[in-house]
């Protein structure tokens, strides 16, 4: 059974969290898939291009990560929400409240993703883990999330550390992790402002 008492619950919990999730991470990446001129210039690698094959691939790859892995950490996460102290009714928190949790949020999660990074970069972690990351030479928005799913779980502890330590709205923790959906994948987009 799903540890929820109500359906206000799981709807709180659940909302269309993975949904909103997935519907970014898609739509933002697929941004990658069309090439212009305007575009290519900004390229970290203009003249590389994946092929449909390829991304298709780390597309299937991904799905299934979010289906198999962070799907079922989806489904119980609400009981630890609540342990935490991520309030989910009435009143709504204010715009500056957000904003201040969010740069704390930010700050945490650079920080913590930093050494967990790095830790993954020594010969153990890189050959253990996190290779599966680096398995697509060529920056694509698609391939931010593709990892070794110990890697989804390690470095997902960063992410849910600053709401852990300074527990807002359910509201501001949904925006967090759009945001840091959206982070992770204009990291790995390859494209840079010059």
């Amino acid at each position: 059974m799903l540890p929820y008492a109500t359906l206000d619950e799981a709807a709180a919990a659940l909302g269309r969290n993975l949904t909103v999730a997935e519907t970014l991470w898609f739509n933002y990446s697929a941004n990658n898939l069309w090439r212009s001129a305007g575009i290519d210039k900004y390229k970290i690698q203009p003249k590389v291009k994946l092929s449909p094959s390829e991304v298709f691939k780390c597309y299937k790859d991904v799905l299934f990560m979010f289906f198999f892995v962070v799907g079922p950490l989806q489904l119980v996460s609400y009981p630890s929400i609540k342990m935490i102290g991520i309030r989910t009714g009435l009143p709504l928190p204010s715009g500056w409240e957000i904003f201040l949790q969010l740069l704390v949020y930010f700050m945490v999660e650079d920080y913590t993703n930093y050494w967990i990074h790095r830790f993954l970069h020594n010969k153990w972690g890189y050959e253990k883990i996190h290779k599966v990351h680096h398995e697509y030479t060529a920056p694509i928005g698609f391939a931010a999330p593709y990892a070794h799913w110990a890697e989804i779980l390690i470095l997902g502890i960063p992410s849910f550390l600053g709401p852990a330590m300074v527990p807002g709205h359910m509201v501001t923790f949904w925006l967090w992790i759009a945001l840091r959906q959206i982070e992770a994948i204009e990291t790995h987009s390859g494209v840079r402002a010059r």
